[in-house]
């Protein structure tokens, strides 16, 4: 009704709406809530994190950056309302590519977290994984590692490659940059993880 207020009579928009045209008027003047106001600030916020991200984040990966560089402590499901109110989504995956591919042969290592993707501080468990990105000039491979419990990327690489270097690489810059006394590094069982690396100059 509000937005309609040029073109039609708010009298006859109540009507057809079946509200009183007295409770309109009182909700135009109603100041805004407190959680309204917060929703209006935060939208903003998230804007300018989906921006720099090139538009790349979705809400999990905006709630994390809202957690951990702004200390804002929200839910998935507001981000994910607030993107949605203002048009904003993250990057879909346009193609499957197949990056695990695993080695029959290679030991398998114990699941030190049973399965259980949680953790109660940081650094205590971190995930990796590869995925593939279509450019212009072909696709890149993205490992990173992922730190579960402020769902936070703290290392990563990527190279038109699938050696076993390009997992390395992520895990050493999540090692410099973390310096963790004890972590449990989970990742699947594709051959770039559970394959030996030769690190003799």
């Amino acid at each position: 009704m509000n937005a309609n207020q040029a073109t039609f009579p708010v009298r006859a928009m109540s009507r057809l709406l079946g509200v009183s045209a007295s409770g309109f008027y009182a909700w135009v003047q109603r100041p805004a809530s407190a959680r309204a106001v917060a929703d209006i600030g935060l939208t903003a916020l998230i804007h300018a994190i989906h921006r720099r991200s090139g538009g790349a984040y979705g809400a999990p990966s905006l709630r994390a950056e809202l957690a951990d560089d702004h200390q804002r402590r929200v839910g998935t499901k507001r981000v994910a309302r607030l993107m949605r109110a203002a048009s904003l989504q993250g990057l879909q995956p346009r193609r499957f590519v197949t990056t695990t591919v695993g080695d029959p042969a290679a030991d398998r290592a114990v699941d030190q977290g049973d399965r259980q993707f949680a953790a109660d501080g940081p650094d205590r468990l971190w995930v990796a994984d590869i995925t593939c990105v279509p450019t212009g000039a072909g696709f890149l491979y993205l490992a990173m590692v992922l730190d579960v419990w402020s769902r936070r990327i703290v290392g990563w690489a990527m190279e038109p490659h699938l050696k076993t270097a390009l997992v390395l690489s992520a895990l050493n810059m999540a090692l410099a940059q973390r310096r963790p006394e004890a972590v449990i590094h989970h990742s699947d069982r594709g051959c770039q993880y559970t394959s030996y690396a030769d690190l003799t100059p």
